[in-house]
C-alpha cells in the first residue's frame, strides 16, 4: 500500500490533456483494489475545485469556431466539388471530435472531484502553516521563484507531516508536474529541489514527476495490462472517410452499368440517336435509345472513374461480386439516412 499526494496540477492535468487522461483507468483501479491510499490536504481539493471551470472552458473555447470559418473558406473557393465535400466532411469530423473531447474533459473533472472528496480530507496543521511561511519567509523551495507559492509550501509541509506520522513500514509518495518550483534548480529538474530533497527517499517517500512512473512503481503488471486492453478500444469510422466510400462505391457500380450499356451498344441492343430523333420517340419506346451528346458524355465519364479508381477495381464482376459493392452502397447510405436498397448513380 502506498499512501500518494498527487498535486493539484497533476489532476487537472488528467481532464485537460487526453495522454494523462488515459491514466484514469489504472489509476482507480489502484484505489479500489488497494493498491493506493489517496493524501487530499484541503489546499488540493480547493485548487481543484477553483480551477476546473478553466479547464473546462478551455477544452470548448474557439474549436467550432475556427473550423466553421474553414468551412465557409472552403465553400466560396473553386475548385473539384467533390473534394470540397470531402474536405468539409472531414473538418466536421474534427468538429465532432472536439465535442467528445469537450464532453470528456467534464466527464474526467466530475470523476476526478467525486475521487477527491471519497477520501478523508487533510486539514492544513498550524505547525504546517508556521512551516510554509517560514519557507516563504527564506525563499525556500518551493517558494524560491518571483511569486507567491504558498499554496506548494502548505502542500508539501503536509505530505512531511504525513510521512512523519506514518507507521514505521508505510510507503509514501508525492506526485506532482510542477517541476518549476518542487524539481532541482542545478541538474535534473525530475529531482526535487535542494530545500525539500531531504524529506525523500528511495523507500519510505518517493518523489515523482509522471503519474504513470508512480503507479507503474506501486503495481507495474497491473498498470500495464490496464493501459494495454484500453488501447484496443475501437472507434465508429469518421464521416470523412464514410462519404469516400460512398463516393467510391457509387462509381464502381455506375461503371458496371455503363459497361453494360456499352455492350448494348456495340452489339445493337441500344441505339445512339440525336435529340431530335429522341424527342420524336418519347411518345413511343426509348428503352433502346441513348441521345448521342449523353453517350459522348458517359464515355468521358467512364474514363475518368477508371483512372480513378484504378485497373483493379473496375471490373468486370461476377454477380457475387456486384452484390456485394451493391450492398456495402446501400448499408453505407441507410446508415447516413437514406432509405434501404438505394442504389441510384
Amino acid at each position: 500500500m502506498f499512501n500518494v499526494l498527487i498535486d493539484t496540477c497533476v489532476w487537472l492535468d488528467l481532464a485537460d490533456k487526453p495522454q494523462q487522461t488515459a491514466l484514469m483507468a489504472p489509476l482507480e483501479g489502484l484505489l479500489s483494489y488497494g493498491g493506493i491510499n489517496l493524501l487530499v490536504p484541503r489546499i488540493v481539493l480547493e485548487e481543484f475545485k477553483r480551477n476546473r471551470g478553466r479547464i473546462a472552458e478551455k477544452s470548448t473555447k474557439g474549436l467550432n469556431t475556427h473550423l466553421n470559418l474553414v468551412k465557409d473558406a472552403v465553400r466560396r473557393s473553386t475548385g473539384d466539388k467533390r473534394k470540397k465535400d470531402r474536405i468539409i466532411a472531414y473538418l466536421g469530423d474534427l468538429g465532432r471530435k472536439g465535442s467528445e473531447v469537450v464532453g470528456s474533459a467534464k466527464i474526467t473533472l466530475d470523476r476526478i472531484q467525486e475521487i477527491l472528496e471519497s477520501f478523508p480530507i487533510i486539514e492544513t496543521s498550524d505547525a504546517a502553516k508556521v512551516r510554509a511561511a517560514d519557507r516563504a519567509l527564506q525563499r525556500k523551495g518551493p517558494c524560491h521563484q518571483d511569486k507567491n507559492s504558498m499554496a506548494d509550501a502548505l502542500i508539501i509541509e503536509t505530505y512531511f507531516e504525513a510521512v512523519k506520522a506514518g507507521a514505521p513500514r508505510e510507503r509514501f509518495a508525492f506526485v506532482t508536474h510542477n517541476k518549476h518550483d518542487f524539481g532541482a534548480v542545478v541538474g535534473d529538474d525530475r529531482l526535487p529541489h535542494a530545500d525539500i530533497v531531504g524529506g525523500f527517499s528511495k523507500i519510505r517517500s518517493m518523489y515523482f514527476t509522471n503519474l504513470s512512473a508512480c503507479l507503474h512503481k506501486v503495481n507495474p503488471d497491473f498498470v500495464s495490462e490496464i493501459l494495454y486492453m484500453d488501447s484496443f478500444e475501437e472507434e465508429p469510422r469518421p464521416l470523412s472517410e464514410v462519404l469516400w466510400w460512398i463516393d467510391r462505391l457509387t462509381t464502381q457500380v455506375w461503371l458496371n452499368r455503363h459497361k453494360g450499356r456499352e455492350c448494348h451498344v456495340e452489339t445493337g441492343k441500344t441505339r445512339i440517336v440525336t435529340r431530335e430523333e429522341w424527342d420524336r420517340s418519347l411518345s413511343k419506346s426509348t428503352h433502346d435509345m441513348i441521345v448521342d451528346d449523353i453517350w459522348k458524355g458517359a464515355l468521358k465519364a467512364a474514363k475518368k472513374a477508371e483512372r480513378e479508381l484504378g485497373p483493379e477495381s473496375i471490373g468486370p464482376y461476377d454477380d457475387f461480386e456486384l452484390g456485394m459493392l451493391s450492398g456495402k452502397l446501400s448499408a453505407l447510405r441507410w446508415a447516413m439516412g437514406d432509405d434501404w436498397d438505394n442504389l441510384d448513380t
